[in-house]
């Protein structure tokens, strides 16, 4: 018997091959635990703690044996046994402890923290109920708990405990752990807060419960909706348990490492990710007084000791709260908060660097500005913008506060886990070098002319998109053409993000199809998305496209050349299913409006090829693959910000002037979509489009049929040069890998070990 089948066998206590998925997975379980621990490792010097509301990480099996060098042991030792490693995978809940990328991306960066051996750990809270499941119904989402914790998960209940005060009441904060492996590297930890209180019983009516019940519901879901008072006030009670919690953690760790606090920032380096966290900072000036430290000296410790990582350009998703309800849940930070404004506005004069406004409104990203070392956007033009414009009276207060780190993706999961016929075949290119050093991807440019391994490029990729047929018609009962081009848009439904101007596209070509102008080749368009619960307008461009999916169905004519299909309960085992598979990718934000993104990534990595905007980390995708390798239109962010800022864009001129948006538009209420669909929400939809168009769907419309249709046409004309195309993204992607940006963060800002 091998080494693992003893393992495996001496847990389950009998043969492997009698055992159920059930029994190997809780065995394979242990097995990476005890493992995970031979890999922890003293603290020398700083240490890491990545504080955010979401971290997206997937399910952990399979990724952890990649890491831990076990993989291809517990696959053979599985199949000798007549066992499969995907249905034992299918065993496994993934923890719903995120939602978009903001939480992805923090999943990753603790996976390359590790993988790097830098002492760093994550902190969050342990959601029992997620964000929600998604499920369709009568062409509508609707929102169901995800109850994702069983009998064994990896968060490990520990006998730590916190108190944590809100609003005048004490509360016992529990901490769990999660083990996180580096490929090859050291165990960090993702450390999640828990109250041994909370009631999953009370959740009423797909995900309705009493928000005011905090004892109960403090931690049910992630989002709670804040549609009322008592949903924005429930934010917050979530915000500071996590935070109280984890500052609590971060001095009890420093002082066993022999701080005497007066020296925290030479023990920890905090990283607040987006502005979820930001009340860690007056928490720790609280605990830092509280420990007779002068408020002053306080203040100083923390802004050397904490960093500030900016998301977003857009300004309604810089929290902000009023006064009144951080006096209601956390009136020991008010007094704080209220000398740190007066701190901030004697740096300058200038009320719109203030942390309280004249309507006594807190803004958290201002006092995260000002009170940490360094602020930090997450793509070039991003960074640009928020110097230039959005923060830019932060930045000539503090310019040298200001910098870049460009998002990254994990390749251990997006390309070792996800993908691994891709990873062999690369493998036998240029070696195994790649998948701890991503830059050496660039060896594949040698290979852009070889016929054979573009031909064997292309057989991965419809092995990958067979795959994901298998899957959709097992988990959706959908079948697909895996003949038709796979075009995917997977992420969270918003309308910057721009899944209305992909309806619109899906449209015009159900019109151009009917009139008999067929397209190059077939088309299928994926959706993977969930629109939060009281985001009216999202929920209604679900609908649409849901309706369109079976206009399109129910017509023989359309559908021999044209599917929708729109994925239930997108997560991250569903993006490891279609990112492999997917030809191109949707990338088609408004320009100055996406941060970063890094599904933009995580497709190149494997092969598809970008239509999108110049927007976020798009831009550096189309810096390192070149015009001929990406398919970019519509506006610049330049025009776009131009637009927004002498009010030249009405969206009932260009409804009025073009008969292919008005005809686009029209068709949303139309009878073929009526006859399925809910005048009310298509009547919304189709309002906001003709009246607002927020984010400008429609004049990017037409650059964006003349795009999409020129990327058919070129995967049908000439398929040879398709894969040579994809071969050079995969080749230009090591930049993206989250090593990188990791190795920069750690060189520039924190100053690891």
């Amino acid at each position: 018997m091998t080494e693992m089948e003893i393992a495996l066998s001496g847990y389950c206590k009998k043969d492997i091959t009698s055992c159920t998925y059930e029994e190997l997975y809780t065995a394979l379980l242990h097995i990476v635990e005890a493992e995970s621990r031979k890999r922890l490792a003293p603290v020398k010097g700083r240490k890491l703690y990545y504080i955010s509301a979401e971290f997206l990480i997937g399910k952990l099996l399979s990724n952890n044996l990649i890491n831990l060098g076990l993989y291809d042991d517990v696959k053979a030792c599985l199949e000798a046994h007549g066992k499969s490693m995907a249905e034992l995978e299918e065993a496994e809940p993934e923890p719903s402890l995120g939602n978009g990328g903001l939480g992805r991306l923090a999943a990753c960066f603790l996976d390359s923290v590790a993988t790097l051996n830098l002492p760093g750990d994550g902190i969050g809270l342990r959601y029992h109920c997620g964000l929600f499941h998604q499920n369709f119904a009568d062409n509508l989402q609707n929102e169901t708990p995800d109850f994702w914790l069983g009998g064994h998960d990896w968060a490990r209940k520990t006998d730590k405990t916190y108190p944590v005060s809100l609003a005048g009441k004490d509360y016992t904060a529990r901490l769990y752990q999660i083990a996180v492996t580096g490929y090859e590297g050291r165990t960090n930890y993702l450390n999640l807060f828990d109250l041994d209180t909370i009631d999953q019983s009370i959740i009423r009516d797909g995900i309705q419960f009493d928000k005011t019940d905090i004892e109960k519901n403090l931690t049910l879901f992630l989002y709670p909706d804040d549609s009322d008072d008592a949903g924005r006030l429930l934010r917050i009670y979530q915000q500071y348990l996590m935070v109280s919690a984890g500052a609590q953690l971060i001095l009890e760790e420093c002082l066993e490492r022999g701080s005497n606090l007066h020296d925290l920032y030479d023990y920890a380096a905090i990283q607040i990710n987006d502005t979820h966290p930001s009340m860690v900072i007056p928490e720790l000036i609280r605990l830092l007084c509280d420990k007779k430290i002068d408020f002053k000296e306080a203040v100083e410790i923390v802004t050397k000791t904490c960093a500030y990582t900016n998301h977003t350009i857009l300004a309604e998703a810089l929290e902000k709260w009023p006064k009144h309800y951080l006096e209601k849940v956390v009136p020991q930070l008010v007094p704080i908060i209220e000398k740190l404004d007066k701190l901030a506005r004697s740096q300058a004069n200038d009320p719109a660097t203030a942390i309280i406004d004249s309507n006594n409104v807190v803004h958290m990203a201002h006092m995260d500005i000002h009170f940490t070392h360094s602020t930090n956007g997450v793509a070039a033009l991003h960074t640009e913008i928020l110097k230039n414009s959005e923060l830019n009276h932060f930045y000539r207060l503090y310019p040298e506060k200001f910098n870049n780190k460009t998002n990254g993706i994990t390749f251990r999961r997006w390309l070792l886990k996800c993908n691994p016929e891709l990873t062999a075949f690369i493998e036998s290119l240029i070696g195994p070098g790649f998948k701890k050093d991503a830059s050496r991807l660039e060896k594949l440019a040698a290979f852009t002319e070889d016929e054979n391994v573009l031909k064997q490029l292309t057989a991965i990729k419809r092995d990958n998109k067979a795959a994901l047929a298998d899957w959709l018609k097992h988990t959706q009962n959908v079948t697909v053409n895996t003949d038709s081009l796979f075009a995917i848009q997977s992420k969270r439904l918003h309308e910057y993000k721009r899944q209305q101007l992909n309806l619109l596209y899906l449209i015009h070509q159900y019109f151009e199809i009917k009139a008999g102008h067929m397209p190059q080749v077939p088309l299928t368009a994926v959706f993977g998305a969930k629109a939060a619960p009281a985001y009216t307008i999202a929920k209604d461009i679900i609908h649409a496209l849901l309706v369109l999916s079976k206009v399109i169905a129910e017509d023989p004519d359309v559908s021999r050349w044209l599917q929708i299909v729109f994925i239930e309960n997108y997560n991250v085992t569903a993006a490891e299913k279609m990112i492999p598979a997917c030809d191109l990718s949707e990338q088609i934000s408004l320009a100055s409006k996406e941060a970063s993104g890094t599904g933009n990534m995580k497709f190149m990595l494997n092969g598809a090829l970008t239509l999108g905007t110049m927007d976020g980390a798009n831009v550096e995708i189309a810096d390192a693959v070149g015009d001929d390798n990406i398919y970019i239109f519509g506006q610049s962010s330049s025009q776009v910000i131009r637009r927004y800022g002498n009010g030249s864009y009405v969206a009932r001129e260009w409804y009025e002037i073009d008969p292919n948006i008005r005809r686009a538009v029209n068709f949303l209420t139309g009878k073929e979509m009526l006859s399925g669909g809910s005048s009310e929400h298509l009547g919304r939809l189709q309002n906001e489009l003709i009246h607002k168009d927020w984010f400008q769907t429609l004049p990017d419309f037409n650059a964006y049929v003349v795009r999409k249709n020129q990327a058919l046409a070129d995967y049908a004309g000439n398929p040879l040069n398709w894969a040579k195309r994809a071969l050079i993204n995969i080749s230009r992607a090591g930049f993206f890998s989250s090593d990188r940006t990791i190795a920069e963060y750690d060189q520039d800002i924190w100053h690891l070990g």
